[in-house]
């Protein structure tokens, strides 16, 4: 091997070296995972079970606390609409009873999405896709009489193609006149709920900031509602709609078969 062919040899295995070197430099470490952690004591099992305990105490009075507080949104006054909303929608003008669907309570949340908005028009903002990610399955909602839907001022063309892309399936609808800025939602994202008795509409409860964080749920969702989950246990006003919890719950693809599941599974349908 002439001179010339070691010096080159030589050069490319010295740059293999280099190469290999390079790629094992250790990466930065994220600074949330080397704060040391001032961690809490260990404990035996029979001690965790004691201070779990403990906690199970204030757990309950918290859950408690969560359904005296959805008691009184229940007992909350209605304010009657007498200002008429349009939207668009994927077929269409839409009035705010069209987005009733035919159910007696609705619950609109105002997502950022438009012009002016960061991500636009690729994401809607970070934290109503967030939210958006976490909406359970409407089905659910929907067989205790009630709609959600979305609401932003992107063009329906956007708004279907960001849901295409994101996988969200929930009505999503383009506000045209002044219902965000008449609702409290023309700056910030915000949950609004409205009840329906025929051709009328009442605005029953509105929910915004850190109170948006927990919604996403059918619980969270059914607990704003002025009917509530509507079951034997609730403290509601009289006359108000209830079933025995667990018997209305079913499969979301079957909620049209009107049986009881548990009967459904016993007879092996």
């Amino acid at each position: 091997m002439d001179q010339r062919r070691m010096d080159q040899r030589r050069m490319d295995q010295q740059g293999d070296v280099s190469q290999c070197v390079t790629s094992m430099k250790p990466r930065k470490e994220n600074p949330m995972t080397t704060v040391a952690m001032k961690t809490p004591r260990i404990v035996s099992p029979q001690a965790w079970e004691v201070e779990r305990q403990k906690l199970l105490e204030k757990e309950k009075e918290l859950t408690h606390a969560r359904d005296a507080m959805a008691a009184q949104r229940r007992r909350m006054p209605w304010m009657a609409l007498e200002k008429k909303y349009e939207f668009d929608g994927p077929t269409g003008k839409a009035s705010l009873l069209d987005l009733f669907e035919g159910r007696r309570q609705l619950i609109v949340y105002r997502a950022f999405f438009e012009p002016g908005v960061f991500g636009w028009p690729d994401h809607a903002c970070r934290g109503c896709s967030l939210g958006a990610d976490q909406v359970s399955h409407l089905a659910h909602l929907n067989t205790r009489d009630t709609t959600l839907a979305f609401a932003s001022r992107a063009p329906q063309k956007d708004i279907q193609g960001l849901k295409a892309r994101m996988g969200w399936e929930m009505p999503w609808y383009t506000i045209t006149d002044s219902f965000d800025a008449d609702f409290g939602v023309d700056q910030w994202h915000g949950h609004n709920v409205f009840f329906r008795e025929g051709e009328r509409v009442f605005r029953t409860y509105f929910i915004n900031n850190r109170g948006d964080e927990a919604m996403g749920t059918t619980w969270s969702y059914l607990d704003v509602t002025a009917l509530g989950r509507q079951e034997e246990w609730e403290d509601s006003p009289e006359g108000y709609p209830q079933t025995p919890p667990y018997k209305w719950w079913n499969w979301h693809d079957e909620y049209a078969d009107k049986r009881d599941p548990a009967a459904k599974h016993e007879a092996g349908a």
